[in-house]
């Protein structure tokens, strides 16, 4: 059962009839309730997936995963490719597309623009509501003829990543990715609207530094950290290097060169 802090009142509801039996369904796995007569936020289900809806006269539109269309569809085609700076971050080169796993999934964007450059991604995310958005996503990618082969190479996994990395199973990623979270101070509505609708949910990542250590001792190449461009680094080891853009950039903790 999802453990829900005094200030957010969830609960799932179907938009259509046709849609009550997935709510219900998505109810009994999170542990969350039908109906609310004073709730704060609404996991809804309908044509379009699933979504997550802050109420209130003042509440931003809804927050769902789609990999098929809007933006995540513009980065794919019009994106830059293998010379976006998070390319070059994990270390994708000619005849180089590492392994790698993205510990702070949130709502699969950057995990999403690796895979489309033909990384195998996995993906850890612990905040059970984004995760089954997360989840839902990749199921409706996983349904469209351009967008299945680049889910295809999307594993999600549930839970803590600090957790999960300390008792990773089978072969280890090359490359960690981390982007914790941090008081974004970006300016467009979508951040607004995510970090509005996520903020209450998750909080911030005070234990980024654990998940560093975590990180740095599990991945056989390279640790690479996003941050808002000003903020400091994540408290422990220094990195070797950054890149940095206009709104962020990415510590780079190296251990072994990338080859293909």
């Amino acid at each position: 059962m999802i453990e829900q802090p005094a200030t957010c009142r969830i609960h799932v509801e179907a938009l259509a009839p046709a849609f009550q039996t997935q709510a219900e369904q998505w109810a009994e796995r999170l542990g969350l309730p039908l109906q609310m007569d004073d709730g704060e936020f609404a996991l809804q289900v309908g044509e379009q997936g699933l979504q997550l809806q802050q109420l209130g006269p003042d509440a931003p539109g809804p927050v769902r995963v789609d990999f098929v269309e809007g933006g995540a569809a513009h980065r794919r085609l019009y994106g830059g490719g293998s010379g976006q700076m998070i390319a070059k971050a994990v270390g994708v080169a000619q005849g180089v597309r590492p392994r790698v796993l993205d510990a702070t999934a949130g709502l699969g964007k950057d995990a999403f623009v690796l895979a489309s450059l033909g990384c195998e991604m996995s993906l850890i995310e612990r905040q059970p509501l984004i995760g089954a958005l997360l989840e839902d996503g990749l199921a409706r990618g996983a349904e469209d003829f351009d967008v299945a082969p680049i889910v295809a190479r999307m594993r999600l996994f549930k839970g803590n990543s600090i957790e999960l990395m300390r008792n990773w199973e089978g072969e280890p990623p090359q490359v960690i990715y981390l982007d914790p979270m941090f008081p974004h101070r970006e300016k467009t509505a979508l951040v607004k609207k995510e970090m509005r609708l996520f903020r209450p949910l998750v909080g911030d990542d005070n234990d980024a530094p654990a998940l560093l250590a975590a990180a740095l001792a599990l991945a056989t190449h390279r640790v690479v950290v996003k941050r808002p461009r000003k903020a400091p680094c994540i408290e422990g080891p220094k990195p070797s290097h950054g890149l940095e853009g206009k709104s962020s950039r990415y510590d780079i903790y190296p251990k072994k060169a990338l080859k293909a």
